[in-house]
This record gives structure tokens, sequence and C-alpha cells, in this order.
């Protein structure tokens, strides 16, 4: 079965894409405790009561690959508000000609949980406008739950 993942292509180094990624306040909406940017570091991101979960991270390969261990999540609107407890978010960072390709994939993200729907719509808008947006000229895109 296949984890939800979405690509996004950008006018900047991979370097770049590394550190714009890392800065995760500037373009995930809600409120985040904890270092962004550390292997081994958690961090805690919390939206209203709807969503909260604990990311630890498990990787950080300097422009290439940023993976976070999902270790707690609560969901509210889903009947497992765990769904993600132990599924990876992963950024696949790749220079592709002039541009840098981020490859995103939430691994267990999978359309049979109840939250598929709204998580990927909700993901596709981080990855693929805040997220392409912060990269691409610095500007915060947030605003979406």
């Amino acid at each position: 079965m296949e984890s939800f993942t979405t690509t996004i292509s950008v006018d900047k180094s991979p370097q770049e894409v590394f550190a714009a990624i890392n800065d995760v306040r500037a373009w995930w909406t809600g409120e985040i405790e904890g270092k962004t940017d550390e292997v081994g570091a958690e961090f805690v991101y919390a939206y209203k009561t709807f969503h909260r979960t604990t990311q630890k991270i498990t990787e950080l390969v300097p422009g290439k690959k940023i993976v976070w261990h999902v270790t707690q999540s609560h969901i509210d609107f889903a009947a497992d508000k765990h769904e993600w407890d132990g599924t990876d978010i992963v950024f696949d960072i790749e220079r592709k000609g002039d541009r840098t390709e981020v490859r995103f994939t939430h691994v267990g993200l999978v359309p049979p949980i109840e939250c598929y729907d709204r998580c990927s719509s909700a993901w596709s808008y981080y990855v693929k406008e805040s997220l392409r947006d912060w990269i691409a000229t610095g500007t915060k895109g947030k605003g979406k739950s």
C-alpha cells in the first residue's frame, strides 16, 4: 500500500532547501516546541485541539534528506486518535538540472486510515504551497490548518 507522497521543484540549492525545511516554524501552522534541526531532538507540533504530535528527528543528511519519526500522536477528528504513531515523515532532496526537487513522503499515511483524506490534503497545502513559498521567497505561506 502506497504512503502519501508529493513533490515540489524549486530554484534553490539543496543546501538552501534543507535549511528551509528545518525551519519548521516558518511553514507549518501551529505551535512548535523543541529543536527541529538536530538528530535525536524531539519537537511537539500542536494545532488547536485537533492535532498534536511528537516527532523525533532520526535522520539529517545536509542537502539530501530529513526524517522525523512520529513517537506520539493525537488526531482529534479520527476514531483512532493515534493513527500517526510509528509513522515517518520524510523529505528527500535532490538536485535535478538547475532546480532542486523535494519528495515528501509520510510513510504510514495510507488510504485505509481514517485521517488520510484530511491529512493528505493538509500535507499537500503545507508542502506544495507553504513550504514551497518559504523556500522560494522566504515568505511565510502559513494560514491553513
